[in-house]
């Protein structure tokens, strides 16, 4: 952290889009002896958590779970089903669909890009032509992200199932959750999805290290026939450890320890009350936005993300130069624009533990650093978030729904 005049008192607003703050009922879970990993006790635990995992996730399919960031995931999820040379779909919304892709190519797969504008979501439509284009079947798989975090836009998954059944095509769906599991419905079974890719570090509440691939049957087989290098990524030896609670290696005993915590509090409070809190925050950060006088980087409505807020700075203003002023003045980190909007836009996290009084405090260190930072715009986004949120408390459960929806 940048600082100027000594230690800042008072809390450090942490809102990128992730890593997201850890609460403290987390902390305390990881806080905790480290353990015989080959013992009775750690066994208990493991079984626990491989069983639980599964609701996030909304299956019955098994959960491998990874000591790594989510890129080991988006590597293992290719690995484990696919040989070298096979073609893959995949769809550019955004510079982390972008940073997938590459895996694939290093791989030795055949990566078509979609090409995107990094406004919208996967275009559907697209997909269903290019399959039925496909007489051959040669693609073998369907990558696509669900939030794109780069850009603040989710995308439609089960319409990308829809549109792999209407083209009769056998190709694996696979999806990245990094920064909607938890956050965002989603719903592995459901919608068809034969390996989904997530990460700890978002919506989960906990620190980076731990990555997930949520399996198919579908996905299981096409692993018994691949053929691209793998080991450590290996699902195999995983999957037959993991039923009884073990690992092939030693695992991250102490962040699952914080992942059975994190579960616990998700079930808790409820996946419908989760969806609906982070539906409502990012209503309200959209609401300061429009109030503000700027841009949001999405441009449909229906694809707004409800983990965070992509705003596009007015021309001739550097957005991480305006990052720079709120962190310094105000102990707040937002999230950098990346790549092909890199300076363009500023990131505004609101998922994981958080709550109106976090937002109200995010929303203000965001439009105080736009008058310090000389950035055009008009007062009382903060207000119109307020205004809001009051509205929802006032109006009970049917406001919360509509939130939501």
């Amino acid at each position: 952290m940048l600082r100027l005049n000594g230690h800042p008192s008072g809390r450090h607003f942490l809102q990128i889009p992730g890593p997201t703050n850890v609460p403290d009922r987390i902390l305390r879970a990881m806080d905790h002896p480290t353990i015989d990993h080959r013992g009775p006790e750690f066994q208990a635990m493991a079984l626990k958590v491989l069983r639980d995992v599964r609701q996030v996730f909304q299956t019955v399919q098994p959960v491998v779970i990874y000591p790594s960031s989510g890129t080991g995931a988006w590597e293992a999820a290719l690995v484990n089903t696919l040989s070298p040379g096979d073609r893959v779909l995949m769809v550019e919304t955004g510079h982390f669909a972008t940073l997938w892709k590459k895996i694939a190519e290093k791989i030795g797969l055949k990566p078509e890009f979609i090409v995107g504008d990094w406004r919208r979501g996967v275009d559907v439509a697209a997909v269903e032509a290019r399959l039925r284009e496909d007489k051959g079947q040669a693609i073998k798989a369907v990558c696509v992200v669900h939030n794109e975090t780069s850009t603040a836009v989710t995308s439609d998954i089960a319409g990308v199932r829809r549109a792999i059944d209407a083209a009769k095509h056998p190709a694996l769906l696979m999806v990245d959750t990094i920064s909607s599991l938890g956050s965002i419905d989603y719903r592995h079974d459901e919608w068809g999805v034969d390996v989904t890719v997530g990460g700890s570090q978002k919506g989960l509440m906990l620190p980076p290290g731990l990555s997930f691939n949520a399996i198919s049957e579908k996905a299981l087989a096409a692993s018994k026939s691949s053929t691209l290098i793998r080991s450590y990524w290996s699902w195999e030896e995983q999957l037959a450890m993991n039923a009884n609670g073990w690992f092939p290696y030693t695992p991250a005993t102490n962040l699952l320890y914080g992942l059975s915590e994190a579960v616990d509090m998700l079930m808790e409070e409820g996946l419908a009350t989760v969806f609906a809190r982070h539906a409502r925050h990012a209503e309200a950060t959209r609401r300061a936005v429009r109030a503000w006088g700027l841009e949001l980087l999405c441009v449909n409505p229906a694809e707004y993300s409800n983990s965070l807020t992509a705003v596009l700075m007015p021309a001739g203003h550097d957005a991480d130069a305006f990052r720079k002023v709120v962190l310094t003045k105000f102990n707040m980190s937002l999230g950098q624009g990346l790549t092909k909007v890199a300076g363009k836009v500023f990131r505004i996290g609101h998922l994981g533990d958080f709550n109106d009084l976090s937002l109200i405090g995010t929303l203000g260190g965001v439009e105080m650093g736009l008058a310090v930072a000389g950035v055009p715009h008009k007062v009382g986004g903060t207000q119109a978030a307020m205004d809001y949120l009051k509205s929802v408390a006032s109006g009970g459960a049917q406001a919360h729904a509509r939130a939501a929806e």
